[in-house]
């Protein structure tokens, strides 16, 4: 009867086992470059939302501020909701927020009637990794909010005081009431806290 070779046996399985880690090292190398990657990307597309959402806010405020300035004139303001007075140069914010994000704005510029388009390159490479020339990649996203008007208003028929006589030429109509998803205002020019602010007046958000 012939005895089992355990020393045999052993040397074996020993280059067996070499192998079985390394491809375990392997895939974790890999696994890692894959999430170096993906860290990489989501931070690109982080600053591409916060820059067109920064662009897009800024021109907001400035719709905001030419509806202020024409309040007591409700002839003008669809114009204005609209989106006609906008001017849509406020790329320095989206230059801003991607710094701020550790990414530079590679293009920005209008899309649409009311919106922003931004593309980002992140600053940083993804880094050294079992994965050919990941070192020196850098991720790049996009990203487009869009400005949307919120408000509704009827403006009074122009012949609505026909047949009342002539008056003494200082009557003020009251202005119209502005409805700004689902909120009702009564509007008084001259009560800062009848106003909408640019919020109640837009709404900005990335597009789907």
């Amino acid at each position: 009867m012939t005895r089992p070779r355990r020393h045999d046996d052993a040397g074996q399985a020993f280059p067996i086992y070499i192998t079985v880690v390394a491809g375990l090292l392997f895939l974790a190398f890999a696994y890692l470059a894959v999430g170096q990657a993906a860290a990489n990307r989501n931070g690109a597309q982080t600053a591409a939302d916060a820059a067109a959402l920064a662009a897009a806010q800024e021109t907001r405020s400035q719709l905001a501020g030419d509806w202020l300035e024409v309040v007591s004139d409700p002839t003008k303001w669809q114009d204005i909701l609209d989106g006609d007075t906008a001017l849509f140069d406020d790329c320095w914010r989206a230059d801003d927020l991607a710094a701020q994000n550790d990414a530079g704005v590679d293009y920005c510029g209008r899309d649409g009637l009311l919106g922003y388009k931004v593309d980002v390159e992140t600053d940083k490479p993804v880094g050294d990794s079992i994965v050919p020339g990941t070192e020196d990649k850098h991720s790049k996203a996009s990203a487009i909010a869009v400005i949307e008007p919120l408000c509704t208003f009827d403006l009074p028929g122009e012949d609505a005081d026909e047949g009342e006589g002539e008056g003494d030429g200082n009557d003020t109509l009251p202005l119209p009431q502005l409805t700004c998803d689902d909120t009702n205002w009564d509007l008084d020019p001259d009560d800062p806290a009848t106003l909408p602010d640019p919020e109640d007046l837009f709404d900005v958000h990335l597009a789907d």
